[in-house]
């Protein structure tokens, strides 16, 4: 006797399947951090070990902690190192290394004194300077000063303050003379977070022309789990628009806003593919028998190829005209009654496929008028 296929073997093949998608997103999202950070890290990683090398050497510290501790806190694991922002994590570990030095010294060690020293070293802190970061480093360094004090006897009174000055110094060194960029890691995470759209188009487009409905369910998984990477993009992008206002980047301020707002966009677009992808299968194909849907696969593939070039332009921060040129040519196409014939399902789709068509025209330097303009009326 013959009988069906087990509906919870193939289940559990498809969660599997899900399973393994999800972690080769990422993985790839994982060491996309891993290089976007990887010469950052080297700096900051050498800075610590000559900090800790001057001290020891040239002072004769027999473990100076506080130097490797101060150059790897002030300088970070991005390019983004503005000197400022440095000099204020500089300055605030040697406050708090230095408060912390004298109360040990004068009155020693215990809860209260800690809170004393914690107290002291903020106030001196916020009347010094307006940083946060500067505060936040005093306070932290006083405690680990006041809560560790058995490495004073090693180096003398006022040794840790002494390391933690010359790992400012060694990072304010680094500082200068490796200057960063800061639109370089912006640009990365834009061609990044560009790249995981198009990526979901072109699975969405896979699916409608091999008429895969697991193909289109993997679609939406990578859209789903895009969602970090758009989320540093845009968070990074307002960040960096803001500090630009009030810093030495104020010439590159247009250029964040303008991230700032591909990122919004792009994401709202992402949302919309989403929504095609968990539509598509329903919609086209409820009974299991498929529809002619090529041309709308086409439609898609063509948006993929435009959202790729957008992508490579938004990381080399070029011209976007070339990816508005063809992503214009695909909004002239999506006309439902054109793409879909009388298959009302079929034209469904290319509706859908219309929002995020705008959303990515709008990214691309066009503006919302002329975006929804580009498209053929219903």
């Amino acid at each position: 006797m013959r009988t069906g296929p087990d509906p919870r073997r193939a289940r559990d093949a498809a969660n599997t399947a899900v399973r393994s998608l999800v972690r080769r997103i990422r993985l790839r999202q994982g060491w996309a951090r891993v290089r976007s950070s990887f010469w950052p890290i080297v700096q900051a990683s050498l800075a610590a070990g000559a900090a800790y090398g001057i001290a020891h050497t040239l002072l004769g510290h027999a473990q100076p902690f506080f130097a490797a501790v101060a150059a790897w806190v002030c300088l970070g694991f991005s390019f983004d190192r503005e000197l400022r922002r440095v000099a204020e994590v500089a300055a605030g570990v040697a406050v708090g290394v230095g408060m912390g030095e004298l109360v040990v010294e004068v009155i020693g060690s215990g809860w209260w004194q800690l809170t004393v020293v914690l107290l002291v070293s903020a106030l001196l802190a916020r009347f010094l300077d307006r940083g946060p970061l500067l505060v936040t480093q005093a306070g932290v360094q006083a405690i680990v000063v006041v809560g560790l004090p058995f490495a004073m006897v090693v180096d003398g009174a006022f040794g840790r303050w002494t390391d933690a000055a010359i790992g400012g110094l060694v990072a304010l060194v680094v500082t200068v003379l490796t200057p960063g960029d800061p639109r370089r890691r912006l640009r990365a995470q834009a061609a990044g977070g560009t790249s995981e759209l198009a990526e979901t188009l072109e699975s969405v487009a896979r699916g409608l022309r091999n008429h895969d409905a697991d193909e289109l369910a993997a679609a939406l998984v990578r859209g789903r789990a895009s969602e970090p990477v758009l989320a540093d993009w845009r968070d990074a992008a307002r960040k960096s628009a803001d500090i630009a206002q009030v810093s030495v980047n104020r010439g590159h301020w247009a250029e964040f806003s303008r991230l700032a707002e591909q990122a919004v966009l792009l994401d709202r677009a992402m949302r919309s593919v989403r929504v095609l992808a968990r539509r598509a299968p329903t919609v086209v194909a409820p009974d299991g028998t498929w529809p002619d849907v090529a041309a709308v696969a086409d439609l898609v593939d063509r948006f993929a190829g435009g959202v790729r070039l957008l992508s490579t332009a938004l990381g080399d921060g070029a011209s976007l005209e070339g990816a508005r040129a063809l992503l214009l040519e695909v909004a002239a196409e999506a006309d439902p009654r054109e793409v879909g014939g009388d298959d009302l399902g079929v034209a469904s789709l290319v509706v859908l496929l219309r929002a995020p068509v705008v959303d990515t025209l709008e990214a691309a330097g066009l503006g919302a008028g002329d975006a929804r303009a580009a498209l053929p009326e219903l």
